[in-house]
């Protein structure tokens, strides 16, 4: 057996590149030499604070599940998958058993084992390591699909989920808070379901230009506070919110621009949040939340091997994984970086 590198989480700020085993795949599981890895939200969480929410960190574990790479070899019985080739690499691994699989709701498994995740023990070792073995049903051709953008499939597959989670946005308005990779790919989701108006707020001047290249007809500075006022007469404007920073003062800040029965989709993770429930009520607005994804992943890849959803401008920094810990310090800068990337 042999050993390849890894990024390990040992505590908050803690992290370092350790020798991990690598063994052959076997029946139905690939082995993919990872290209490119994305430092999502979580990772930031896991990395500065050791966890979110009630999850927290209790033992070493690998970080990551943005990830892309190319196959090194197969397993028994492993078709549709190529040795050279590049694949975006799914996080997502529902157990196929459980009610909720059974149901239909994978990314509500019971036993899910998504890459990098501390909310179960023992925790679920993540995908930032040079080599790994996953299983062929998790890798999705990338075609000619730079490794940079393959591994945007995962955010990207996000959005798709918090979109079907808003129904039919065709002719709709829609506002989209806090513009980080999720949100930026957010605006780009509406903007391809066939969303009429599309707003985006930050705080960060870096952010709001990236989400009008993006295609959003307008983007506010969240600082000002009467930034929304303009959407917000005769009961609010816009059709669906995708609250994507999961900050408290966001979702106040834009109740009162979504009409009455209008759709509020949370995927923003910050912890807790004290809901202004009494004006919802009034105004019949609806709260849907929306958690990872699982058939939306090779869709997404499908979208941007299409060319109809770009990614690639959205990865502003790119580090070795020798500078790991350089690029999770950047990575937590929004003045700075939009998408921060590890290189294997």
């Amino acid at each position: 057996m042999t050993t390849a590198r890894a990024l390990v989480l040992h505590a908050p700020r803690d992290l370092r590149l350790e020798e991990r085993a690598v063994g052959d795949p076997g029946p139905g599981e690939v082995r993919v030499r990872i290209e490119r890895g994305g430092i999502c939200g979580s990772d930031l969480h896991y990395y500065q604070h050791g966890g979110f929410g009630t999850v927290r960190l209790r033992e070493p574990m690998i970080l990551g599940h943005e990830v892309a790479g190319v196959v090194e070899a197969l397993g028994e019985g492993v078709d549709g998958l190529s040795v050279g080739e590049r694949v975006a690499v799914s996080p997502s691994r529902p157990c196929r058993a459980c009610a909720y699989c059974l149901e239909g709701l994978p990314n509500h498994c019971e036993n899910m084992r998504f890459y990098g995740s501390a909310m179960p023990m023992p925790h679920i070792q993540g995908a930032f390591r040079e080599v790994i073995v996953a299983d062929a049903a998790q890798c999705v051709p990338a075609g000619a699909l730079s490794a940079a953008e393959a591994a945007m499939a995962e955010p990207l597959a996000v959005c798709l989920h918090a979109g079907r989670q808003a129904g039919d946005l065709q002719g709709k308005s829609v506002l989209v808070t806090g513009l980080g990779p999720i949100g930026q790919l957010m605006v780009r989701v509406a903007r391809r379901a066939g969303a009429d108006l599309v707003v985006g707020t930050d705080l960060a001047a870096l952010p709001l230009a990236a989400a009008q290249r993006g295609g959003a007809d307008a983007t506010l500075d969240a600082r000002d506070g009467d930034a929304l006022a303009p959407y917000s007469g005769g009961k609010g404007a816009f059709d669906v919110l995708f609250e994507c920073s999961g900050a408290e003062a966001a979702l106040r800040g834009a109740i009162p621009a979504v009409r009455p029965r209008g759709t509020v989709v949370q995927l923003g993770l910050g912890g807790d949040m004290t809901v202004p429930l009494q004006q919802m009520t009034a105004k019949e607005i609806g709260w849907r939340g929306s958690f990872r994804f699982h058939p939306e992943f090779a869709t997404g890849v499908s979208l941007m091997r299409k060319g109809l959803i770009e990614t690639a401008d959205l990865v502003s920094e790119t580090v070795g994984v020798e500078d790991a810990v350089a690029g999770f310090e950047m990575a937590g800068d929004r003045a700075r970086v939009v998408k921060a990337q590890i290189a294997f």
